[in-house]
């Protein structure tokens, strides 16, 4: 049986089961898909098939395996194709399979395993709620290679040991892996509350906390954070003042002075992880190629207010979950049964809507107001020389 790469990503797409409307449906598609992976002995063919199944059943769990599972296991368990063992092992986890749960975990604690093998073990151990995985995070957290998924493990499945585990080894992480911790205590009240305690006794800068930060402190602890870390700066009501302040100091002078390519390596540090310009950063707001950059008071004002005028589709989306977890993103995809967010901490999360408690969408934008007012004044110069530019430019080392 002969297949085009476009015809098997149609098919993929088309049998899995990303839009299910029932129970029957759902187990009439995967059995369509396990029955097709049957039928071929290419493994190319059914990594492309298992890779839209994969998709399809993202962030599901317990799930009963199709008609014909237990066949194609049998041909897959001795595969020696890397990719199609990797998504053979994802699914089986999906499909109750203990033994790909232990084979995860062993992957997992092999500090001699490809580093990208172990970080998708402990992504897929941690998306189907494994208890043994979040005892085994401590343990993680002094390998680099997967710290920081460690460390985002810890708001996966909650550990009543994580704050005391993240703020004792604080002080020596550097500013990446900081804001890990401090975006991973910001997901649980229980968390949260500790590290606020860490922000009143000084073991937490308070200029460590990013405005999304402050924003879902704010909604879990509400008056006790308030009393700490004081109002979350709302900059709205004092557009007009610092438009004008940083109008100014946009002089015809001083903007001959500035540099865009320092100005990119700002806007690496500052926009990226949400924003792309020119192919390069993050996808959870709009593409800045295309906008109006050219115009001062464009760039200003979306900079001053980023919720000025927010569209529907870059609103923050406030989700909290059956087991206590805050999340907050913008929706990326979502179905009959589950939503996908992108945040700023990953670019992408899967919750199943069984497991939503509440959820609220803010009138405000991801983008966290005084952005413009952290920076230096030369730092804030040089990326707006480079937010007007019209071509890329190397980036200043």
């Amino acid at each position: 049986m002969k297949y085009t790469f476009v015809f098997l990503l149609f098919l993929a797409a088309a049998i899995s089961p990303l839009q299910p409307t029932s129970a029957q449906s759902d187990a009439t598609s995967l059995a369509l898909l396990v029955k097709t992976l049957n039928s071929t002995d290419n493994p190319e063919v059914r990594t492309i098939l298992m890779r839209g199944m994969l998709s399809g059943l993202a962030g599901r769990r317990n799930v009963d395996p199709p008609e014909g599972w237990k066949e194609l296991s049998k041909k897959l368990k001795a595969s020696q194709h890397a990719e199609e063992s990797e998504i053979f092992q994802q699914l089986s986890q999906i499909f109750g399979d203990s033994e790909a749960t232990e084979r995860a975990l062993a992957i997992l604690e092999d500090t001699t395993a490809d580093a990208g093998a172990r970080r998708t073990s402990l992504r897929s151990l941690l998306s189907q709620q494994n208890k043994q995985v979040s005892a085994k995070l401590e343990s993680l957290l002094d390998d680099p290679t997967i710290r920081l998924d460690a460390i985002r493990g810890y708001a996966a499945i909650e550990n009543a040991s994580a704050p005391k585990i993240l703020l004792e080894r604080y002080e020596k992480m550097d500013d990446s892996v900081r804001r890990a911790v401090i975006e991973t205590l910001a997901t649980r009240k229980g968390y949260a509350t500790a590290l606020l305690n860490a922000i009143d006794t000084g073991k937490v800068d308070r200029k460590d906390i990013p405005a999304h930060v402050a924003r879902s402190l704010d909604v879990l602890l509400g008056e006790q954070f308030i009393k700490v870390f004081g109002e979350v700066q709302d900059l709205s009501a004092d557009r007009a003042k610092l438009m004008a302040k940083y109008k100014a100091m946009c002089s015809p002078e001083a903007m001959k002075k500035a540099d865009a390519s320092r100005g990119r390596v700002v806007f690496s540090k500052t926009c990226a992880s949400c924003h792309l310009m020119y192919g390069e950063g993050g996808k959870i707001g709009p593409d800045l190629t295309g906008s109006n950059r050219a115009n001062l008071d464009y760039i200003l004002l979306n900079s001053v207010d980023p919720s000025y005028d927010v569209p529907d589709g870059y609103k923050m989306v406030l989700i909290q979950t059956t087991d206590g977890r805050l999340l907050n993103g913008v929706v990326a995809e979502e179905d009959a049964r589950r939503v996908i967010l992108k945040t700023v901490e990953q670019p992408q999360i899967v919750i199943l809507k069984e497991d939503i408690e509440a959820r609220k969408i803010s009138s405000k934008s991801m983008m966290p107001d005084g952005q413009l007012e952290q920076m230096k004044p030369q730092e804030m110069l040089d990326l707006i020389k480079y937010l007007r530019t019209t071509a890329q430019v190397e980036m200043a080392k």
